[in-house]
């Protein structure tokens, strides 16, 4: 009956639906985790920097049987042409299988797909596939390769499988065919090397959901299979860009523009002449008689940067067509880069003198960043017409212009003994263990930052537990494990920047890991000139408070960035905060200011997984007023990994692990290891749109 029902709706639906064809098929998930039809995969891919989350009730009982159960599936696009996605399978969602008589499935497994390149699309696309790679217990080990082609509304997709199933399912020559007359509607049917499949996908437009993303229904109303007492199922997905990458216009070098007077100069002009500020220093007019225009338009450039809630800014000038501008970013928090394009974006817009070289210095708390000169003109024509401008950056500071005359105040909006408050979610959580599918235990977590002098300051954290699942509460298998509601920071901080690209940071204090300890940790960081390598030496002592021991970790990190391509690979070795020792390696693959990590770690078991990191605040955050700032963290990172190459999938927590400060070279100097000359020539366009958002 069920079947004829679906039969009879999706009849109905495309008899009543207006005629308009679908401009491109879509890519749906099947319901064993990867892109595809039903059971088998087609060579197409998640969508670069796309999610896809799912819920089907075919459960794949370790490739014997099917029957209704539970899986939920996660698919991300790394890159393009490859994605990765993990299943969770499950027979039940809380029995606690210690106690149960009978022996249930719970079981988390991983899968990547990779399309060939240098095929032209035109003619076919071409994938590889491995399921379940590498777990403790592979009940879906699979490896596959297939071809699709589309024609019209229809894809054609085959291809071989190899798998140990019972089933036989994906175990030798698999085919299907995918219909799809109209964007919301697809018909697909599929052998999958046992049975014959068929099934209806609808989906809801994403513009019926405020265009978050796409609701997709399935309905498998037809299948021959012989290990099943049900040939229906059913199953719900949910499809967004999780991560956007930003679509800069594309930069011009040559020809050189002709650059006429539009609306948007006029606009620089206007505004380079409103609102002067006064100067305060009474001696200032015997300096300027002679430059009077120039000192307008640095001190109304003072007035401007204030207003936009930098700190520390100084802006000066000389005789030889030089401007000055040294500030520090406490808004821009996600990304450094957005303060620089602000900066000279103003600059452009109220220096309109002509020949005018800017030179401009960002730090943090004293400490130098990053430094870039050029010409205001080519800058301005930019903006305009995205001709780029030749523009010298240096690593930390660069000299400073002789014979400056300094505007107003020498240091306007001074950072220090100002609060700021971050907040962020932190989150203890398993997957699919004996006790449940999903365990967590959830606090709201506050950190505050208050800088004294230079490169120095105290930092202060601490939570409140919010929720927690049974399996977290006092009484309970992960009791120790939980997010407790305690204060668990109070460190005293200083860095410094030495020569040779290398900054160290000293932390001290009092450390709440389970235990009460005082410690020190001191990280030594080396940043090349280029900024494409980073050297990272970590160490750290901790006494406990209440009994006579100590605990210890040292560490040496290495981070290649490969700015070209928006990733960064990291590696990392030695002693760790559990003393376990080892290795832990990453990809990061960044959308902006969040990224998808693949990682591994091998110390005293070998893990894998899956990791995303997401800014839980906007692009430009509050201004620091004189009682300080709240705002939410830069960078919230979840994940989830297994073991590998082990009999058992033995639960393991923090392993390779060591006490994270929410101060630290990376976090606060150099932009979560991005803020480099490299970086800045790579993400170059990315300065003019922040301006011409915040204008």
């Amino acid at each position: 009956m069920l079947k004829a029902n679906t039969l009879l709706i999706s009849g109905l639906a495309t008899l009543c639906a207006p005629v308009l064809a679908s401009d491109k098929i879509n890519n749906y998930q099947s319901f064993t985790g990867y892109t595809g039809l039903i059971n088998t995969p087609n060579a197409n891919v998640v969508d670069v920097g796309n999610i896809d989350i799912g819920y089907n009730n075919m459960l794949d009982l370790r490739g014997k049987e099917y029957i209704d159960g539970h899986n939920f599936s996660f698919a991300a696009g790394l890159f393009d042409g490859f994605e990765v996605s993990g299943l969770i399978a499950a027979e039940s969602m809380n029995d606690n299988l210690f106690l149960v008589n009978e022996k249930q499935l719970r079981d988390v497994s991983f899968n990547a797909k990779y399309q060939l390149p240098y095929i032209p699309k035109d003619w076919l696309t071409v994938a590889i596939g491995a399921k379940d790679i590498g777990g403790a217990a592979n009940n879906y080990e699979t490896y596959y390769a297939v071809a699709s082609k589309e024609l019209w509304d229809f894809r054609f997709s085959a291809g071989y499988a190899v798998s140990d199933r019972a089933t036989g399912q994906m175990d030798g020559p698999f085919a299907g065919i995918e219909w799809q007359p109209f964007d919301w509607f697809a018909l697909q049917a599929e052998h999958d090397a046992d049975a014959f499949n068929a099934a209806v996908k609808v989906t809801v437009p994403k513009k019926w959901l405020y265009d978050i993303g796409e609701l997709t229904f399935t309905s498998r109303f037809y299948s021959n299979t012989d290990y099943s007492e049900e040939d229906t199922s059913w199953g719900v997905n949910f499809k967004m860009p999780l991560f956007t990458k930003p679509e800069y216009e594309a930069i011009e070098s040559a020809p050189e523009p002709v650059v006429s007077e539009s609306d948007e100069l006029a606009y620089f002009k206007l505004n380079a002449n409103k609102d002067p500020v006064t100067i305060k220093d009474p001696n200032a007019h015997r300096y300027f008689e002679s430059n009077k225009e120039m000192t307008r338009q640095a001190a109304t450039l003072k007035h401007a940067l204030v207003k936009d809630g930098f700190e520390s800014v100084q802006v000066g000038f000389n005789n030889d067509k030089q401007i000055v501008v040294k500030f520090e970013n406490s808004t821009f928090n996600r990304n450094d880069l957005d303060a620089i394009g602000l900066v000279l974006g103003r600059i452009s817009q109220y220096v309109s003198s002509e020949g005018i070289e800017f030179n401009v210095f960002m730090s943090k708390q004293d400490i130098p960043q990053l430094s870039l000169k050029g010409n205001v003109d080519e800058y301005r024509e930019f903006i305009l017409s995205q001709k780029h401008p030749e523009v010298v950056v240096y690593q930390g500071a660069m000299p400073l212009p002789r014979a400056l005359t300094w505007v107003g105040l020498m240091n306007t909006n001074s950072p220090y003994f100002k609060p700021r408050v971050t907040f962020s979610p932190a989150l203890t959580n398993a997957y699919a263990t004996e006790l449940g599918v999903y365990d967590f235990s959830l606090a709201l977590r506050a950190d505050v930052d208050i800088p004294l002098w230079q490169g120095a300051g105290i930092n202060l954290g601490g939570q409140v537990s919010v929720a927690n699942s049974d399996d977290f509460d006092e009484d309970a298998a992960f009791r120790y494990y939980r997010e407790e509601s305690e204060f668990d920071r109070a460190t005293l901080y200083q860095t410094f920047a030495l020569p040779y690209g290398i900054y160290n940071q000293t932390q001290l204090g009092y450390y709440k890991e389970r235990f009460d300890f005082y410690g020190i940790q001191n990280e030594t960081t080396w940043l090349s000139p280029e900024g494409r390598h980073k050297v990272s030496a970590n160490i750290g002592y901790f006494d406990y408070q209440d009994y006579d021991a100590n605990r210890d970790y040292q560490t040496i990190a290495y981070q290649f960035n490969w700015v070209e391509h928006d990733v960064t690979f990291h590696a990392e070795v030695g002693k760790f905060w559990n003393e376990d020792s080892g290795i832990k390696v990453e990809s990061r693959f960044w959308f902006g200011d969040s990224y998808l990590a693949l990682y591994g770690e091998d110390t005293d078991a070998r893990k894998i997984g899956f990791a995303f990191s997401i800014p839980l605040s906007p692009r430009k955050d509050m201004s620091v007023t004189r009682y300080g700032q709240v705002k939410g963290t830069e960078a919230w990172r979840h994940s989830i990994g297994t073991r590998i190459g082990e009999s058992q999938n033995t639960l393991i927590f923090n392993q390779a692990y060591k006490p994270v400060n929410s101060v630290s070279i990376d976090r606060k100097y150099l932009n979560q290891g991005r803020l480099s000359k490299a970086y800045l020539y790579a993400n170059f366009s990315r300065l003019r749109d922040v301006y011409l958002e915040y204008k």
